[in-house]
């Protein structure tokens, strides 16, 4: 039986233990009732990150800056999303605020402005419980102000994908979440967003010579200063600004004399070229394609707190049975090993690199996705003989090791 069954079936009896108990009854009916809802993503960071603003670039609707659920659909998967839009977490949040965000979410984007200002201490509060310590595999830290990282030129979102390939990796990071993922915030929203009156004031501006504009582009300042090369006044132009960054207003304009000449074309090139594609597609795989395994473990955490707060001796079985359960919790392994194979944090040789990611689920959970047409005891014997390759490290030997037990697992059956 796998880890969502089995995490349901100890819930129920936890029901039965406590039905004695209004508090502890509802606080685990809660819990079952929460496997059947969209997966909880909560969106996080310090003032000034950008939260509202990424919520309304992935709900396309405007985050409120509270404690608000808004549906969406990531990128290549159908399942829907609560995407929680969260005040300020910093210095003067207020400690039931993080808690309520660690107990309703199922899985955290932590936004930073640029590494050398992160404040991880949200990560390390959000790991501040026993389960979740085992389990550390529901966050991604987001570069959340891409542009800025590029020093606002327009291939600036390339620049940023470059610091977060190094911030990945770095000590302080790697333990904390599954990934680190640039976006420009401001831009992607816009994007999702672009109303017609604003494309036309873009479209006005990019039929102004270049050498008459460049200059007004080289700071806010110069771009809403009274006296303008275009017929657009200052308010226009500071409100494109206040959607779009002067990153954005830069690339838009960019586009738009290449060939980005009606609305859906100049949206359908903002968008990708924000990193928010990139961003959908780690929502995507390392939570929404693992909806299950994180519903298991917001489920697992909550039981937790009940053992904790409410102990009595019939509930015994019941804490050594979620400790088997967090011990064996294969699909936990799995989820670490394909973030520290995507990021570098366990290497690989190339071709070893993607069929690992295969055969652990990291394009698709089913048995069809990670097997294809080959036979499983091929795929069984080809990992065992890495396992014990001498060639590789130990921590690749131990990764190796995390492939075997998948292999098996379809193998008899389970998977």
């Amino acid at each position: 039986m796998s880890l969502a069954p089995r995490t349901r079936a100890l819930l129920a009896e936890a029901v039965d233990v406590y039905q004695d108990s209004p508090r502890a009854t509802s606080w685990l009916q809660r819990q079952l009732t929460r496997f059947d809802d969209p997966l909880r993503l909560a969106v996080v960071g310090p003032r000034g990150s950008g939260r509202s603003t990424l919520v309304t670039a992935l709900a396309g609707e405007p985050g409120q800056g509270e404690m608000t659920w808004l549906r969406t659909s990531p990128g290549r998967s159908q399942d829907e999303l609560m995407v929680m839009d969260t005040p300020a977490i910093d210095g003067g949040a207020a400690p039931s605020t993080i808690e309520g965000i660690c107990m309703d979410a199922d899985a955290v984007l932590h936004l930073v402005r640029r590494p050398s200002e992160a404040n991880l201490e949200f990560l390390h509060t959000l790991q501040d419980h026993p389960v979740a310590r085992a389990t550390a595999v529901n966050a991604l830290v987001v570069l959340s102000r891409a542009d800025e990282l590029g020093g606002g030129r327009v291939d600036a979102v390339i620049s940023a994908r470059q610091v977060a390939r190094r911030y990945r990796v770095a000590p302080d990071v790697r333990g904390l979440c599954q990934d680190v993922v640039p976006v420009a915030g401001l831009l992607a929203a816009a994007g999702r967003t672009l109303t017609e009156p604003e494309f036309e004031t873009l479209r006005t501006l990019a039929a102004v010579s270049r050498t008459e504009l460049e200059p007004r582009m080289l700071s806010t300042d110069r771009f809403v200063a009274e006296e303008f090369p275009a017929p657009v006044t200052a308010a226009d132009r500071a409100a494109l600004l206040g959607r779009f960054g002067l990153f954005g207003v830069r690339l838009a304009l960019t586009l738009i004399r290449r060939d980005a000449d009606t609305l859906p074309a100049l949206a359908g090139q903002l968008v990708p070229r924000s990193g928010l594609a990139d961003l959908r597609d780690a929502i995507d795989g390392c939570f929404v394609a693992r909806r299950d395994v994180l519903k298991a473990r917001s489920a697992l955490i909550g039981l937790e707190v009940v053992l904790r707060m409410e102990p009595r001796p019939a509930a015994a079985p019941l804490a050594a049975e979620l400790e088997r359960l967090l011990a064996g919790a294969h699909d936990f392994r799995e989820l670490r090993l394909v973030a520290a194979l995507r990021t570098g944090r366990t290497h690989f040789p190339a071709e070893l690199k993607t069929d690992a990611l295969r055969l652990v689920g990291a394009s698709g959970t089913s048995r069809a996705e990670r097997l294809g047409t080959e036979p499983v005891l091929l795929a069984v014997r080809r990992w065992r003989d890495q396992a014990e390759n001498p060639e590789l490290s130990a921590g690749e030997r131990q990764a190796a090791a995390v492939v075997v037990r998948s292999c098996e697992a379809m193998a008899n059956g389970t998977i």
